[in-house]
């Protein structure tokens, strides 16, 4: 597609003919007009005639066109299409002349002028469509107020999985008239040159030319609520890939058999003593047969059959049994009765089953061009990972660095040691609104996994096209790191949508030459230094690009790139404050003693198999396919600046991190962020090869690990909140987030019986930095559970943010419950002489639903006291 054609030297010289439709209802105020402007601006430019195409005015707008066909070619066609704008259009389309057709309106809101320019793109041979655009550079919507131009906005990006175009509810439009006519008989709603796009799949060629819109002067608009359903139904018929409607009552009777039958078989397994996942996993599978069977034979019976039909039913089956685990594990979570527990598990994983057999598994794919079918995918998988997470990460037991972060929350600061204040506050805020839960811990990291993904669509939109954006936030849905980022509230989750703010602002300012965006640019990396100082990598980077392109020199002439550094210097003053009054403690914390105090140790190895833990099997392909592809930049310009972005700010980052590996050892996390840069290359590889249609073996390799990578991530969340049929926990309390919540219930337990003995709370101290002494934090109850918690740091081992937490209480005679995972941890001789008395080794079973789910020791000291 090209927003701008330019046509070719000779176009204006051959005479082109063509056929203007003109759609009218109740028009008699502006139709003298439109017809004026049109009879002006291309009298004696080309042969052409007028078609007036009426739906049913009755306003005199008939008897005014009448006026103008005696000596004009300009004809009239009432009421012909009986079925609103589009059949009026193609009716008038088969009436037709000449092979090109222009449409507008007849309310003088297009442009006459501009008419010419679209047929001349049409008459070059290039394109087969050419529409006036609004929303292209040099386009416009003149005096159109704030609701009307978002309304707009939203329509346009509502058909955006259908068409890379940027103005698809343009009614003014030049086509040929073959692909006019080939949208069909069944063509309905308003927007007829959207359903002549989606209609020509990959095949059709479409332009766009910038039009200044005006609004009506007279009249009504005929935009309403029926106009508004149409287009929605439009949208929909898309998605489905046929024409044909579906049978509601009939789909809505066999869901409600196979409700029955689900619930049914659920109830009975459940009295008999199964686990609820043995149950409803059970239910789930005889209702799912019984419905495939009955949409196939019934239901979907005209639509056409395919041989990955059965393959498409198995995985939204598991994509559905996997959501309707989620239901249920957050309705038992909130309380509810048996039956409203399993019928809110039904209804979640229906929903998922409803749309996946609507729009997937019985949708004909042959009606939808190749890269509308990825975008579809691309969109559904994206909104199916956002909902698994927010059904989830209420059910599913807190891993420990989260707990940790949520005991920052509690103790409010600027800063801390071992990371900036930003997942502080963010708790802080979940907290606040649904409570000390799981949930409200979670939240914030969805939002900030949504605010990644907006601006990695942009960015990726402006580096390579809207296509490629779509498939970006695919891949943001199936990367392991990004998928998890989506529900763990970690440092990682706000770093990494500052970073994607960052490279968006950074890419605008960089190749769009928006000098504004310098000032977003810093108010993203100003916020990810409030999560993680690694962002700041990207300081380095741009001036790596300032010095490598040349166009982009100019901006170091500027005050822009240095107001972009104050915004970030203004939004790290907390921290440096909260610094300046701790010895400068974290930075010394991240910086001094990572470089130059941690022991020597080659990691590279261990660099490359995180960074490939980071991406799954996916992205290690597509980072080598865009890698390849980067290393021979193409010729044009566009291309090749969008190449070197990428890397530039790709390679920047990451030669830091191999650098540091040379010497020293590494974390599994550290270079997720960095690879945002890459995202839009490797979505960019996709759109090469759905544009060329080759690589089949590589397409449907894709394919499959997409598919593959959505299902196992959903299994997980299922088997971690729920357990799966058969499959028992790991038994270890450091594997998966399982029985936390019980593991805490068990140490209050122990604590209730040394205070009942010893007539004084005792304290509960993790054994180790921060994990255990944390979830004990967050899993303790009572409003003084967290004076009573503390980690290894109370006998002088490192203990993280706990020995600020805790330094200035007097634990003196005080009895200490010592907790650990591992024996070797509360066995140590040596603790002794820091008690007293203290007792014995124990062992204590964790159990979840009737299972044991992992093990822990304790070890009980009475007077605590500090060693000679």
């Amino acid at each position: 597609m090209n927003s701008h054609p330019r046509p070719s030297p000779d176009v204006h010289t051959r005479q082109s003919s063509v056929s203007i439709i003109v759609p009218t209802l109740n028009e008699a105020e502006n139709i003298d007009r439109t017809l004026r402007a049109i009879i002006e601006n291309i009298g004696g430019r080309f042969d052409f005639e007028i078609i007036v195409t009426d739906g049913g005015s009755t306003d005199g707008t008939r008897e005014r066109v009448a006026c103008w066909e005696k000596d004009r070619p300009l004809r009239l066609l009432g009421n012909i299409g009986g079925g609103g704008l589009a059949k009026d259009v193609r009716a008038a389309a088969l009436s037709a002349r000449f092979p090109i057709v222009v449409v507008l309106d007849a309310d003088g809101s297009h442009p006459a002028s501009a008419i010419t320019s679209l047929v001349d793109a049409v008459a070059s041979g290039e394109y087969d469509i050419a529409i006036g655009s609004r929303y292209v550079a040099g386009g416009a919507t003149v005096d159109w107020p704030f609701p009307r131009q978002a309304l707009s906005r939203l329509g346009a990006a509502l058909a955006a999985p259908f068409t890379d175009i940027q103005d698809p509810l343009s009614g003014f439009f030049a086509i040929r008239r073959t692909c006019l006519l080939a949208a069909g008989a069944d063509a309905e709603g308003f927007k007829i040159g959207l359903e002549a796009i989606v209609a020509g799949g990959d095949g059709i060629r479409v332009c766009e030319v910038p039009i200044s819109f005006s609004d009506r002067v007279h009249g009504t608009s005929k935009i309403g609520a029926s106009q508004t359903i149409a287009y929605l139904n439009q949208l929909l018929r898309f998605s489905r890939g046929t024409t044909s409607a579906v049978a509601m009552h009939r789909f809505a009777l066999v869901g409600m058999a196979g409700f029955l039958m689900d619930f049914l078989v659920v109830a009975v397994l459940q009295s008999l003593g199964t686990s609820i996942a043995i149950a409803h996993v059970s239910g789930f599978c005889i209702s799912a047969a019984f419905n495939y069977l009955g949409h196939m034979k019934w239901s979907f019976h005209d639509r056409p059959r395919e041989k990955s039909q059965f393959a498409r039913f198995i995985l939204v089956s598991a994509m559905a049994i996997a959501l309707r685990g989620g239901f249920i594990a957050a309705a038992t979570d909130l309380g509810f009765p048996f039956f409203a527990v399993v019928i809110a598990g039904i209804a979640g994983g229906g929903v998922v089953s409803y749309i996946g057999n609507e729009f997937y598994v019985f949708r004909n794919d042959r009606f939808l061009s190749s890269a509308a079918r990825w975008r579809l995918a691309a969109f559904a998988i994206a909104v199916y990972a956002v909902a698994l997470r927010i059904v989830y990460q209420g059910s599913i037991d807190l891993i420990p660095q989260e707990a940790y972060y949520w005991n920052y929350a509690q103790h409010p600061a600027l800063g801390y040691l071992d990371h900036p204040p930003m997942v502080a506050w963010l708790i802080w805020l979940g907290t606040s609104v649904f409570g000390d839960s799981e949930f409200g811990v979670r939240i914030v990291a969805t939002f900030t996994w949504l605010t990644t993904a907006y601006f990695m669509f942009r960015l990726t939109k402006n580096l390579f096209g809207q296509t490629a954006a779509f498939l970006a936030l695919m891949l943001l849905s199936v990367f392991p790191f990004y998928f998890l980022i989506g529900i763990l509230t970690t440092p990682d989750a706000p770093l990494t949508a500052a970073w994607a703010g960052a490279l968006y602002f950074l890419e605008r300012a960089l190749r769009a030459k928006d000098a504004r965006a310098w000032l977003g640019a810093g108010l993203c990396v100003g916020l990810g230094m409030l999560s993680k100082y690694t962002i700041a990598l990207l300081g380095p980077a741009t001036l790596v690009y300032l010095l490598v392109d040349p166009q982009s020199r100019r901006w170091l002439l500027t005050t822009w790139p240095y107001l972009c550094a104050g915004v970030v210097a203004v939004l790290f003053t907390p921290v440096i404050a909260w610094n300046a009054n701790h010895d400068w403690a974290s930075f010394h914390f991240q910086g001094s003693r990572r470089w130059f105090q941690d022991d020597l140790e080659f990691s590279m190895p261990t660099l490359v198999l995180f960074m490939a833990a980071l991406l799954g099997p996916i992205g290690i392909s597509l980072a080598g396919h865009a890698a390849s592809r980067m290393v021979r930049l193409p010729a044009r310009a566009f291309l090749r600046e969008a190449g070197v972005f990428v890397i530039v700010f790709t390679l920047a980052p990451l030669s830091v991190f191999v650098f540091y590996s040379l010497f020293h050892s590494v974390k599994l996390n550290w270079t997720g962020p960095v690879w945002l840069a890459l995202v839009p290359a490797m979505a960019n590889v996709v759109v090469k090869a759905i544009k060329k249609g080759d690589k089949p073996r590589f397409m449907a390799s894709l394919q499959i690990t997409t598919a593959v990578s959505v299902v196992a991530f959903a299994l997980l969340f299922h088997y971690v909140a729920l357990g799966l049929p058969l499959i028992g926990h790991t038994g270890k309390l450091r594997g998966l987030p399982v029985a936390w919540e019980e593991f805490g219930a068990e140490a209050e337990r122990i604590k209730a019986s040394v205070e009942a003995e010893t007539g004084q709370p005792p304290l509960l101290v993790g054994m180790d930095t921060y994990n255990i002494a944390s979830e004990l934090g967050f899993y303790s109850t009572g409003p003084a559970a967290l004076e009573n918690v503390t980690s290894q740091n109370l006998f002088g081992r490192n203990g993280l943010m706990f020995d600020t937490w805790f330094s200035n209480r007097s634990s003196d005679g005080r009895d200490v419950i010592m907790v650990s995972v591992k024996e070797a941890g509360v066995s140590d001789d040596g603790l002794s002489a820091w008690f007293e008395t203290i007792g014995p080794v124990e062992r204590q079973a964790v159990r979840k639903n009737g299972a044991v789910a992992g093990r822990f020791f304790y070890r009980i000291g009475y007077g605590f006291r500090h060693p000679d």
